[in-house]
């Protein structure tokens, strides 16, 4: 992530965005329950967000500088903050009432990784847990933001095939003018019992 950008996430601009923009469309489309996996908190703006929000906090960041930093800030909460890639993480089946990334997906290379997340989301999430993210769509302004950085932004026409091919139902896309905000749930029934 290029310094311009990671200050951006870490500023007080940004902070208030999040709370005009992310907090009301998190309080109308989902409980986020108990028990909470946030992948890539960079900063952990949002992280503040999702920890008035719900008992238990796992936030699974895999730059180890950023990890470190958040974990110290954090340390006396309801964050555990672990140094870890999302997508093979060891985190146990079944466990999370939902799991979140805000803007992040699309500092992962490839779709493929991509993919690969989001069928450790629906493993990890207990039966009828919701996954809920936002990402960048793809625009000039947003690609020159990220010079020097991983952009592979999300196509949202193919995003709820791929969603439902990790085995998710009850796909919302919802696109705004910058961004990409979706909700996907594991079924009630599922039997998922891989290990983590």
């Amino acid at each position: 992530m290029n310094k311009a950008h990671l200050e951006f996430l870490a500023s007080p601009v940004w902070a208030e965005m999040l709370q005009v923009e992310l907090v009301p469309w998190l309080v109308e489309v989902v409980d986020l329950g108990d028990c909470v996996l946030e992948v890539g908190p960079g900063p952990g703006l949002t992280t503040d967000i999702l920890r008035e929000r719900t008992s238990q906090v796992i936030a699974v960041e895999a730059d180890a500088d950023l990890a470190a930093t958040l974990a110290t800030r954090l340390s006396a909460t309801n964050v555990t903050v672990l140094n870890a890639d999302a997508t093979n993480a060891g985190l146990e089946s079944n466990r999370f009432s939902a799991v979140t990334c805000f803007g992040m997906l699309h500092h992962m290379p490839s779709a493929e990784l991509q993919n690969r997340l989001f069928a450790e989301a629906y493993r990890m999430l207990r039966p009828g847990g919701v996954f809920v993210a936002t990402d960048s769509l793809d625009s000039e302004p947003v690609r020159k933001f990220h010079a020097g950085d991983v952009f592979v932004p999300l196509d949202p026409v193919s995003l709820e095939a791929r969603l439902q091919a990790a085995g998710f139902t009850r796909v919302r896309i919802a696109p705004t003018t910058y961004e990409l905000r979706f909700t996907a749930s594991k079924r009630q029934d599922a039997t998922d019992i891989r290990g983590g």
